[in-house]
């Protein structure tokens, strides 16, 4: 059974920096693309960013370009997102899921349960 499990959420203020970990099991971890999601209150889920199997190609929401980064270390089973110059908008659940390279949900066959942050102004 695939399970994935963030960490790492919680509230901050503006400015502060978080770093959200996924801990992945019950498949080949490095057989496939990992990416992050967020869903604010009363609003769909979004794209946030993705990584490839390997960790040599990402792709980031325009909204967090330049501010979050993905990583995965395929030796632990791990994804990662470090989030710096967090900013109220931010506010948000953060899911981590496991599928295909791409900013596409549907392409993302498990799903974590999330992990709420909240930056306050």
């Amino acid at each position: 059974q695939v399970q994935l499990v963030e960490s790492g959420g919680g509230l901050v203020q503006a400015g502060a920096s978080l770093t959200l970990s996924c801990v992945a099991s019950g498949r080949t971890f490095n057989n496939y693309a990992m990416g992050w999601f967020r869903q604010a209150p009363g609003k769909e889920r979004e794209f946030v960013a993705s990584i490839n199997w390997s960790g040599g190609w990402t792709l980031y929401a325009d909204s967090v370009k330049g501010r979050f980064t993905i990583s995965r270390d395929n030796a632990k089973n791990m994804a990662y997102l470090q989030m710096v110059s967090l900013k109220p908008e931010d506010t948000a659940v953060y899911y981590c899921a496991s599928g295909l390279y791409s900013t596409s949900a549907g392409t993302y066959d498990y799903w974590g349960q999330g992990t709420q942050v909240t930056v306050s102004s």
